[in-house]
């Protein structure tokens, strides 16, 4: 059972800033917990109810460098940042990623001061689903770690390498090396005119200004998804990269949209 002062403890990882300083994140919910634990994320501490401890004593016992608290409902209350408390919170190191290397032959995302992290969390898990493995964000943009992306990846956080660097250098770098810089932005080329280059990097900018001056200043391509019903001003980030990898997969594998 857990003790008091532990509990008082483990509470202060509900703010990022604690978290932030111990490099460490917060992942709660049955589903959630358990993809971490299937993953080979570095899990500091696993609080839980008896109720969900019991079926996975095998998948525990697999992980034995891991502080495991047996916790009450109220307990995981207090431990919550949720509305709804979920029957198991832990604590994970953040992992460290590197950049993509410069030679990858397959299309890669960055993100340029996204802020929402609903948004962070849904195009994390967009890109999982399409097979994109690594994103890069520039400083600006919302900590994949906040528990609200963390949240709303699903788990595919465990699954994608998110780094974070100076873009606009980074953008450069890689256009030396032959990729194509394509900006969503709303006054490019239709996504529906021509199939991007392989060699591809898709970068979406922030909910309510777009791309950065800077990073603007790299792209060789401007893309946009045409707006049909001529009535909404813009899309949501999240749901605009869904749309625009969904494309860049259809074009690439060659596959019809039935499938």
């Amino acid at each position: 059972m857990i003790s008091k002062a532990k509990l008082k403890a483990l509470s202060l990882y509900k703010t990022q800033k604690q978290c932030e300083a111990d490099n460490l994140f917060v992942v709660e919910g049955s589903k959630m917990c358990e993809e971490a634990l299937r993953s080979d994320l570095e899990i500091v501490c696993l609080c839980a109810q008896a109720e969900w401890l019991q079926p996975r004593v095998g998948l525990l016992a697999s992980r034995s460098d891991i502080e495991i608290l047996e916790v009450s409902e109220a307990d995981l209350e207090r431990l919550s940042s949720l509305r709804s408390t979920g029957k198991a919170w832990m604590l994970v190191r953040r992992p460290t990623h590197t950049l993509p290397p410069t030679d990858s032959n397959t299309p890669l995302l960055a993100l340029d001061g996204l802020q929402d992290p609903g948004n962070m969390g849904t195009i994390v898990r967009t890109a999982d689903w399409f097979g994109m493995r690594q994103i890069v964000c520039n400083h600006n943009t919302v900590s994949c770690y906040n528990a609200k992306a963390v949240q709303a990846s699903m788990g595919s956080l465990f699954r994608t390498e998110v780094c974070y660097t100076a873009l606009p250098e980074w953008l450069s770098t890689m256009r030396q090396q032959g990729y194509a810089v394509c900006g969503a932005t709303l006054g490019g080329t239709s996504i529906y005119d021509a199939p991007p280059p392989t060699r591809a990097i898709i970068v979406v900018g922030n909910e309510g200004h777009g791309l950065s001056a800077a990073v603007d200043g790299q792209l060789t391509h401007r893309i946009t998804i045409p707006n049909v019903g001529g009535t909404c001003e813009s899309l949501n980030a999240s749901i605009a990269t869904a749309i625009i990898l969904a494309d860049l997969a259809r074009r690439l594998h060659h596959t019809s949209p039935s499938h």
